[in-house]
């Protein structure tokens, strides 16, 4: 895949997540990352060739990643500080799962070939990200060993459902 091509992948997942991050904390636009989110969505789908599978790839990961943080905000193991919340999550959230999402389209197919290392970056990268969101005053944890392995399961989870099922029944070819 063309490298200029990873780059703006990876910066729009990057300028979705700063926009929500310091759209919320900063700015005090909750708003600014949930726009940022579905601009950038809009652009890359509109490059897309293969829709269905683009299609089959954000909602395989995004629908189980929302999943995921609203039980574990539902069961008080952390919790997101926002002004606009759609059930438990702040309103960029989902927004910003379909743009992380984007990645796995094709940034991170080339982890097929790597799958044990990428479980593994997966279960330490997941998890850290989060954490990180703490200092920053968007992500309250309150209950760190019951975080700590729930987030290391569910990532290292998600990562081999992408390699396991998804990259293995809807082989293709990135472009």
């Amino acid at each position: 895949m063309n490298r200029l091509k990873i780059i703006l992948i990876l910066s729009g997942y990057q300028l979705t997540w700063m926009a929500s991050v310091f759209g919320e904390k900063v700015y005090n636009e909750p708003l600014l990352g949930f726009f940022t989110g579905i601009g950038y969505i809009l652009i890359y789908f509109s490059y897309v060739k293969d829709k269905s599978r683009f299609y089959l790839i954000i909602l395989a990961i995004s629908v189980p990643g929302y999943l995921f943080d609203s039980a574990v905000v539902y069961f008080n193991v952390y919790d997101f500080s926002s002004n606009i919340k759609i059930g438990f999550l702040p309103i960029w959230m989902p927004v910003l799962w379909l743009s992380f999402a984007i990645l796995f389209d094709e940034v991170l197919f080339f982890l097929k070939k790597y799958k044990i290392a990428g479980i593994l970056l997966s279960a330490f990268l997941g998890p850290l990200t989060y954490y990180a969101g703490a200092p920053l005053g968007i992500l309250q944890i309150n209950n760190l060993p019951i975080f700590i392995i729930v987030m290391i399961i569910f990532w290292a989870l998600l990562m081999f459902f992408y390699l396991e099922v998804i990259v293995k029944k809807y082989s293709y070819s990135v472009g």
